[in-house]
């Protein structure tokens, strides 16, 4: 078994590493110059990274968080900004044209390989302590969904003319897209903490992020990470720049349904905590309403009003004599 957990780990990295030289071999091809394998140097952090995880955690995983698919993101995503940034006008001659249709399906099949990677890559990779099989299932199809929706972002949005034609709006919806693969390398949208007693008894904030903490980190990923952003630059594209099409509409009506439907579960969660907590004083005060019931209000029953042990011994010892008379000595 450790056997293959080693293997996994090492198998997993020289997938990202084969991956992120094959996009450096297409910078270099693009652009012409061979200085451009210097990117390739960037790989030595995951070797590193490679080297301290056998060593010291024996090829398993982090918990909450993945060194390795962080470290292929910042292999492979220099390599894919410089495909998408190399747009240059070229005359109509059939050989260009020919170039330009390739170059665009290599950047294009880069970005899908790219994110096939995550997904599988996650999956082999070894898990740690801190998530079980479970979670690791429920997260690889959070990604599955994640992956299309970042995917039709990119694709949708950089081969309009509009957006090539401006190269600071290029470079924003790059840093968008680069901003939204930061969700990958982390766990905690499906680990749930275990909250102490003392976290729930100190109020509603204390209570609120303990109890649901996944929940919460699932909310912020798809307001602040993802949906949120792809939605203000579809918006933007679509009033700024007159940039409308039917799949940007529909993508950016999605990602308006997805965050107020978001903002809906958070206030339902906080509604469900404000519930719990003003529950806790009646059932407290429903435990000390019965005076009547002996033991119920914590008084022994040698402190009840009339009461004697001496009363209880009196029953007793009338029922000894009276046994003793019944059977009379020959």
């Amino acid at each position: 078994m450790e056997g293959l957990v080693l293997l996994n780990a090492l198998a997993t990295r020289l997938l990202f590493v084969l991956h992120s030289l094959v996009g450096v071999w297409r910078v270099t091809a693009v652009k012409k110059e061979p200085w451009y394998w210097l990117l390739a140097l960037l790989n030595l952090l995951l070797f590193l990274e490679t080297a301290l995880t056998l060593k010291f955690k024996r090829g398993r995983g982090y918990k909450w968080f993945s060194p390795a698919i962080f470290l292929y993101l910042i292999s492979i995503v220099p390599s894919l900004w410089l495909l998408e940034m190399h747009h240059e006008t070229q005359a109509k001659v059939f050989v260009n044209n020919l170039s330009t249709v390739c170059e665009k399906v290599w950047t294009l099949g880069l970005h899908q390989t790219f994110l096939l990677m995550l997904i599988i890559g996650r999956w082999l990779l070894p898990i740690g302590s801190g998530i079980t099989r479970d979670q690791l299932s429920q997260l690889l199809l959070m990604f599955v969904g994640t992956a299309a929706d970042i995917l039709e972002f990119t694709s949708e949005t950089l081969e309009e003319e509009n957006v090539r034609n401006s190269p600071a709006l290029v470079y924003s919806i790059l840093v968008i897209w680069t901003w939204s693969m930061l969700q990958f390398p982390l766990d905690l949208a499906v680990q749930n903490v275990v909250c102490p007693v003392s976290m729930t008894t100190r109020g509603f904030s204390s209570r609120f992020f303990c109890q649901y903490s996944a929940d919460l980190w699932n909310i912020g990923i798809s307001i602040f990470i993802q949906d949120g952003p792809f939605l203000v630059v579809r918006l933007i594209l679509m009033t700024y720049f007159e940039v409308i099409n039917q799949m940007l509409v529909f993508f950016a009506a999605k990602n308006f349904l997805v965050v107020v439907l978001q903002f809906y579960r958070l206030v339902v969660l906080a509604l469900d905590v404000r519930a719990s907590l003003r529950s806790r004083p009646e059932r407290r005060k429903g435990e000390h309403g019965c005076p009547d019931v002996p033991g119920a209000s914590g008084v022994s029953p040698g402190a009840w009003p009339g009461s004697s042990m001496e009363a209880l011994a009196i029953p007793l010892q009338a029922l000894r004599v009276a046994s003793d008379d019944s059977h009379p000595v020959a």
